[in-house]
């Protein structure tokens, strides 16, 4: 009898780098933001705190961080979240929902890198 063969796991790097991309396009652009409101950027780097802090941005308190690692109830904080942060800066639900909450890599460096101001300030 031959042995049989175990199935080959096929790994690709290219999604790793895809995923280091995301990963440093959302901390930059994080950081950014973050500075623009006042606070120091390096938290957008650091796992768990960089919510904590995005939810102070949004005027939110922080200890909602914490729930955003409950399933449902972190997508639900997750969009109440991008909105807080993208009514600050004085842009729509709909920037708020699609680049903020579901494009998060491509609208917080927009946020961030863009010309946009605070305009309201955290509760």
């Amino acid at each position: 009898m031959r042995p049989v063969p175990s199935p080959a796991v096929h790994y690709d790097p290219s999604s790793l780098y895809l995923g280091l991309a995301i990963a440093a396009l959302t901390a930059f652009g994080m950081w950014s933001v973050f500075r623009k409101t006042g606070r120091p950027g390096w938290p957008a780097v650091v796992p768990f705190y960089n919510v904590w802090v995005l939810s102070k941005v949004a005027g939110r308190p922080g200890w909602w961080g914490i729930l955003f690692i409950v399933p449902v109830l972190g997508a639900v904080l997750g969009i109440i979240v991008a909105r807080d942060v993208g009514r600050r800066f004085g842009k729509g639900p709909a920037f708020s929902f699609f680049l903020l909450w579901l494009l998060f890599f491509i609208g917080y460096p927009m946020l961030g890198w863009s010309d946009a101001r605070v305009i309201r300030p955290s509760r």
